[in-house]
């Protein structure tokens, strides 16, 4: 089976309040996130249009997000609503959900809190990993939570 390609499909990403065309949502290489790893997400799976939990991944989100020192300009009720009219907008059901959201491109640092927060939301069709079941182990362990923000569902802590 030929792979698809995450930025060459068809369909609607919900990008900072607006629905783009999915082959129009770019960020630019000098992102903050690129770099620092300054972005949060989700992984939602939906079942006949419905997020499984939707509310409980959206506050999770914004509590990532605040462990890494931002705050996403959209409160779980308004994240909720994005992400059922994504999944509406692209005509789908049992789907794969992924929120994100991640510190811009105009301040590069560490400390980038002049930074623009964006968030977007894409949805796609996506069925079951396996049919069977495989266990594997990480080559890395979970940093102490004293080392990193273990707490979150951070971009970096995902190798």
């Amino acid at each position: 089976m030929a792979l698809v390609p995450y930025d060459d499909r068809d369909g609607f990403i919900w990008y900072d309040g607006e629905f783009v065309p999915w082959r129009e949502a770019k960020l630019h290489v000098l992102s903050h996130a690129l770099h620092y790893a300054s972005s949060v997400f989700e992984g939602e799976r939906a079942y006949g249009g419905r997020v499984f939990k939707l509310t409980e991944h959206s506050q999770r989100l914004i509590d990532s997000a605040r462990m890494l020192g931002f705050e996403l300009p959209y409160d779980a009720a308004a994240l909720d609503a994005a992400t059922n009219a994504t999944i509406a907008k692209n005509g789908l059901g049992d789907c794969y959900v992924r929120p994100i959201a991640w510190r811009g491109s105009e301040m590069m640092g560490v400390s980038a809190q002049q930074s623009k927060i964006h968030v977007a939301i894409a949805a796609w069709q996506w069925g079951a990993y396996y049919s069977d079941l495989k266990l594997t182990k990480a080559l890395y362990d979970r940093p102490a939570p004293t080392a990193a923000p273990v707490h979150s569902k951070a971009a970096g802590l995902y190798m």
